[in-house]
């Protein structure tokens, strides 16, 4: 596995994407690489994870080799930009079957809410890098 905190996210969700430009935008090292859980790479890193390659409502942070989804997932990533964002941290105190509570209906309802893509984003040659 890479060294660097893997992100899969839902390549044609609007909230989904921008999610990943939100950490792009903040992860100035560039600590975090990318892959839709559609994509090639998605599918190739749930298969070897064990993790079903067609339910695409949760947000999968792979790192130190352990998998982190939907709530938690989200709380690890905004630990680690940089800004008050990681402040947010503090809502890992609130019991996971709450937190995923309120993440499931986000993800249930995200495509009405916010949209939805006819396909995967396309990095820009800048980014090429960071997405598998």
């Amino acid at each position: 596995m890479n060294s660097k905190p893997i992100i899969l996210f839902d390549g044609i969700c609007n909230l989904c994407d921008g999610a990943v430009q939100f950490v792009i935008k903040h992860d100035r090292e560039g600590k975090f690489l990318f892959a839709a859980l559609q994509s090639e790479a998605g599918q190739a890193l749930l298969k070897e994870y064990g993790l079903p390659g067609e339910n695409f409502n949760s947000f999968i942070l792979l790192q130190d080799e352990k998998i982190y989804n939907k709530s938690t997932a989200a709380l690890k990533v905004v630990r680690q930009i940089k800004g008050a964002w990681s402040c947010l941290y503090i809502f890992i105190i609130v019991p996971t079957f709450i937190r995923d509570a309120v993440y499931n209906w986000i993800a249930q309802n995200r495509y009405k809410w916010f949209g939805k893509k006819d396909r995967c984003m396309m990095p820009t040659p800048e980014l090429q890098a960071r997405f598998l």
